[in-house]
């Protein structure tokens, strides 16, 4: 990728505060003056005309929509070529089956599906508005669900099959802006506070939610049954075979609130331990759902004095395990001016360890050094101690730069290599991994960097039957700070294997390296676990990379023992894949 300089390239999705509107109670009333030429209108339909209810609420409604367009101008996010791969695709339709295989597929491998999930954006992209009340935009993370997938079946001769699709994650605001074939909802998170909290309120009004149901995160399993899930609204059931997305999980109507994207699996019980986030007090919520799915069969309202952005959660045989962070949401804040997501690295941080039926009173608290953690490698114990495992840095990446920063320079010059990755930084989004020793029985708390500056890393994985249990392995993308700099967006240029039992000289642990050709990264690696294997890192770790170069998207298979050594296969697609977030494998018949 040819050199240039960054700086004379920019984005600017961050518009200052409006002079115009001084206080909420300004916002208020400017709010109201501009349904004023609406009301006058509605003012002259005779009292005494009998109209039926529902003309009176799509009349309502049809008001609402003309005043929101009227009022608030969408605007396309400025992207580069450095971007492109970030940018959604169309839908592909029916199945199609696969001949470009370089190498061999493993005899030992399963059958089954491989699945990402990704933010794939409506209308070509992600849009900012402008209006009276100032300026709000989508983040990064936005954007409607895309499931891409890999389906794996062995025929009776023994050869493979691979089959490709991709569909969108048919939540019901998704639904509606298709419905209305053209952007509606108004972004709600970034932005001028004046234009995000009349953002909620037409939201609110048009649609009955103050945001979209991206559903953009991640896939996971339960009972045999697939899931679609995303922080800010319940999971979508998915069909696995055919992506259609069948309804929304409330378990027997027994949850009502945020669910994670990243629940767990109790080892021995197989029960699901999840939790709910919320911008509204109770701020977090623990929920745990039965083996079989069926039941609710816990719920506990941890008492948390702010709404701390959780991403994920920890399980051992006796524990949940929760991050209590300072990235924190809070509505307040947002009425006063300030960001509604915001990284404050002066605020307490600590970890709570709760036995798996506690409630609030239950949680030992252990105060920890402030920092972002997104993504937990994995939690278990070991005697009086419980041992977390994850990935932290010392700024978040979400949501992004305060209001009148330019966003492009804000994120490209905090991947670059030269920048300081000390602890205490806050110009990095440089992350590694990390270790927090919990002693139940004298309180005391251990911390230790696992790796060393040399690689950035994130989006963990381990063989999967280890979780909630003492572990070897794990796995990680490793962010390619220089191509990450140039674009202003996270790209992983290769795969981590770290020998969590193996030390260096320099007390960190080892690790072995699968590294991608120049211009090509990787999104949603999963480890693919051996049926019948003897060895933890009996498997394969499998993964979407695009070549930027030739815009060409392929999955690559890398054997995890011999993690070094070339793919065993690398199968051309037949679309691109956008980069994404997370993906699994599902070992399923097909």
């Amino acid at each position: 990728m040819a050199a240039c300089n960054i700086k004379a390239i920019h984005v600017n999705c961050c518009a200052q505060r409006p002079s115009s509107v001084t206080s909420f109670e300004q916002f208020k009333n400017q709010l109201l003056s501009s349904f004023k030429p609406f009301i006058v209108d509605l003012q002259k339909v005779p009292s005494k005309l009998l109209v039926p209810h529902a003309i009176i609420k799509k009349t309502s409604l049809d008001l609402l929509h003309t005043l929101t367009d009227s009022v608030f101008q969408f605007i396309d996010h400025e992207s580069f070529p450095s971007q492109s791969n970030f940018g959604p695709v169309e839908e592909i339709g029916e199945a199609i089956y696969i001949n470009d295989v370089q190498g061999t597929i493993p005899s030992g491998f399963p059958e089954g599906v491989y699945i990402r999930n990704g933010p794939n954006p409506l209308f070509g992209g992600f849009k900012s508005t402008n209006s009276i009340f100032g300026r709000s935009s989508h983040i990064w993370v936005e954007g409607e669900g895309m499931l891409h997938t890999l389906y794996f079946k062995k025929e009776s001769d023994g050869k493979w099959s691979v089959s490709y699709k991709n569909k969108h994650v048919e939540t019901e605001t998704l639904k509606m802006e298709k419905q209305r074939n053209t952007p509606s909802f108004l972004p709600a998170i970034e932005g001028d506070s004046p234009a995000i909290l009349s953002a909620y309120l037409l939201n609110f009004l048009r649609f009955g939610t103050v945001n979209k149901l991206l559903s953009n995160t991640s896939v996971f399993e339960h009972s045999g049954k697939f899931y679609a899930a995303a922080e800010n609204h319940l999971p979508q059931e998915i069909d696995i075979r055919t992506l259609n997305t069948l309804r929304n999980w409330n378990v027997n109507g027994s949850w009502n609130r945020p669910f994670t994207a990243h629940p767990k699996k109790v080892p021995g019980s197989g029960e699901l331990v999840m939790m709910g986030v919320d911008a509204m007090k109770p701020f977090f919520e623990i929920g745990i759902i039965s083996e079989d799915g069926s039941k609710l069969v816990h719920r506990a309202d941890l008492k948390f004095e702010r709404c701390s952005l959780c991403h994920d959660i920890g399980v051992t045989m006796r524990y949940n395990v929760i991050l209590d962070f300072p990235l924190t949401i809070d509505i307040k804040r947002l009425v006063n001016g300030g960001p509604l997501i915001k990284y404050d690295k002066v605020d307490y941080a600590r970890i709570g360890v709760m036995p798996r039926y506690g409630d609030a009173d239950s949680v030992r608290w252990f105060q920890v050094e402030p920092c972002c953690v997104f993504h937990i490698i994995n939690t278990y114990e070991d005697g009086d101690e419980v041992i977390l495992w994850a990935f932290r840095a010392a700024e978040s990446i979400i949501p992004g730069p305060d209001f009148g920063l330019n966003k492009f320079d804000w994120f490209s010059s905090r991947f670059k290599n030269e920048c300081d990755t000390s602890f205490d930084s806050d110009d990095s989004f440089f992350s590694r991994a990390y270790e927090w020793r919990l002693n139940m029985k004298t309180g005391e708390v251990k911390e230790r960097f696992l790796t060393g500056k040399s690689d950035s890393m994130d989006f963990p994985m381990i063989n999967e039957n280890f979780t909630g249990l003492k572990n070897k392995y794990g796995y990680a993308q490793i962010v390619d700070m220089d191509a990450s700099s140039f674009a202003g967006m996270p790209k992983y240029g290769g795969l981590a294997k770290l020998y969590l039992e193996e030390s260096t000289q320099q007390d960190y642990v080892k690790m072995e390296y699968h590294k991608f050709p120049t211009n090509t990264f990787c999104t949603g690696a999963a480890f693919v676990a051996k049926p019948g294997g003897i060895e933890e890192d009996d498997g394969w770790v499998i993964t979407f990379v695009h070549d930027e170069h030739l815009n060409i998207s392929r999955a690559i298979i890398v054997d995890a023992k011999n993690f070094t050594s070339e793919p065993v296969a690398i199968i051309t697609l037949p679309s691109r894949v956008p980069y994404g977030f997370h993906g699994a494998f599902m070992s399923i018949m097909l």
